[in-house]
């Protein structure tokens, strides 16, 4: 074999040895394994809301489990929503790789946080009438995610409160004064009772500790026909203790959450949160394949539901119209 061959063969090997090599360094080498940041409003620091997890079940749903192959970094407000933006710099500090809310203020504090990070959202406001994005299509920048809607539908929500209770012409609205989704809220109610011909009453109370029994009292005071109760982070803490108060007015309740008729207050009316925040979690999936967020179409709804529970009507002595009944889809006995 001659000088030449002998030379082309040994660099033949070699090279061959160096991406052998190359292949097993790649693969001894550990993989990253994505960090999730998720902020709530409610909840607390061991338990950050029901919703989390439906969210942690749709990871599971897609393959992820907590500690292997993806990390969730859970943070809570726990009803003080002025803590919200430094937990979100918090978790912008950490360089999650996706940031997930479904709380107004921290979707504002993370958008003026953030550029770069992508970050779903769960709102129950118009995200372009709020300002969050451009389009609801090709949201742009950094953020998408889900809207529930739950604004666009105060009117109906008035209107099925009409039909269950005979004369209603003053309604108490529940609301937190102090957080930019309620305000929001509240207007929203406005327009849909001045165009129903109802008064509303507001009923205003502050985090992080609202005076519910005065609220209620003032209700009675002003010979409130019903309630109607605006989520946020502050009232969810208090499910139980607004639906019994509720109940101990003889009032009929509205309510924008489902576990609030579940807890003892009359209907509920709107889409359901399990389904939106196991949503989110195929939001988050897209993104760590390598989706853009300025390309994911921000879900709405496409299904609303009542919810009625026939205990309580029972409770204040109201009777349910067979007509509203029959379109419930859920009835709690």
């Amino acid at each position: 074999m001659s000088a030449l061959k002998k030379a082309t063969l040994l660099s033949i090997l070699f090279a061959v040895v160096l991406l052998a090599l190359g292949v097993i360094a790649e693969a001894q080498q550990p993989k990253k394994v994505p960090l999730i940041g998720y902020i709530s409003g409610g909840g607390d620091a061991n338990n950050p809301g029901s919703n989390s997890a439906v969210f942690r079940q749709g990871l599971r749903d897609l393959g992820y489990t907590e500690g292997k192959n993806v990390l969730v970094e859970y943070r809570s407000a726990e009803g003080k929503l002025d803590r919200i933006p430094s937990l979100v710099a918090e978790l912008v500090q950490l360089k999650v790789d996706v940031l997930v809310s479904g709380n107004l203020p921290a979707i504002r504090a993370a958008k003026e946080a953030t550029k770069s990070i992508p970050i779903v959202i769960l709102t129950v406001q118009d995200p372009v009438a709020t300002g969050i994005v451009h389009s609801l299509a090709r949201p742009g920048g950094n953020i998408t995610g889900l809207t529930s809607l739950v604004r666009d539908l105060s009117g109906k929500r008035l209107e099925l409160l009409k039909e269950v209770v005979p004369g209603m012409s003053r309604v108490g609205v529940l609301w937190d004064t102090n957080a930019p989704g309620p305000v929001i809220g509240f207007k929203e109610y406005e327009t849909a009772a001045r165009a129903l011909k109802i008064q509303l009453q507001s009923l205003e109370v502050r985090d992080p500790n609202p005076d519910l029994e005065a609220a209620f009292q003032a209700a009675a005071k002003g010979r409130a026909d019903a309630l109607v109760a605006i989520r946020n982070p502050v009232l969810v803490r208090y499910t139980k203790r607004i639906a019994d108060l509720a109940i101990k007015n003889r009032l009929p309740s509205m309510w924008e959450r489902s576990n609030f008729v579940e807890a003892g207050g009359l209907m509920f009316y709107g889409a359901k949160d399990t389904e939106l925040y196991r949503r989110a979690a195929t939001y988050v999936d897209k993104i760590l394949k390598g989706a853009k967020p300025a390309d994911l179409p921000i879900e709405q709804p496409t299904k609303f539901e009542l919810v009625i529970n026939l205990k309580t009507a029972k409770q204040i002595g109201l009777t349910i119209p067979p007509n509203v009944l029959a379109r419930a889809d859920k009835v709690i006995r």
